[in-house]
């Protein structure tokens, strides 16, 4: 089956472009959440009188992603928590506590966004990841301290 996407799939396309995938597959998922439509000679017209605003939205999304990269990269945000015995913590820093800490310096990041090696259980510095956009990633340091007792 040949179908032209509608929007940027992960690993199958972008936006504009013309795949062929499975019976299965583009009936089942892609043309069901409105990703693709079928490739026929409308369709490809129509494709064709849009690809400059596929391209213009392209554009601006990455730029987007590189602006909030500009902020992103050399952060540094620290997050107390809890400690037991050999500096373990009460459970783990999630990428929601992270997403939380970002949001109180300003910048707005979706916890789906974040990438964590393993989860955070112990006291220490990590280096976090965000996938801003496909080709976009940025950095910062997180910090996990000890809560002072009272």
């Amino acid at each position: 089956m040949q179908l032209i996407l509608r929007e940027d799939v992960p690993s199958l396309g972008k936006a504009g472009e013309i795949v062929k995938v499975r019976d299965g597959y583009g009936r089942n998922y892609l043309l069901p959440q409105k990703k693709a439509v079928l490739a026929d000679a409308n369709n490809m017209k129509a494709i064709e009188a849009q690809k400059k605003h596929i391209e213009a939205q392209r554009a601006k999304s990455m730029e987007k992603a590189n602006e909030a990269a500009g902020k992103i990269n050399g952060l540094e945000i620290t997050i107390t928590r809890a400690v037991g015995s050999n500096d373990r913590l009460f459970g783990s820093v999630t990428k929601i506590e992270i997403s939380a800490a970002l949001r109180e310096k300003g910048i707005q990041i979706d916890k789906h966004l974040i990438e964590l090696e393993a989860p955070i259980k112990t006291i220490g510095t990590y280096d976090v990841g965000v996938k801003l956009h496909p080709e976009t990633k940025a950095a910062f340091k997180l910090w996990v301290v000890r809560e002072e007792k009272k």
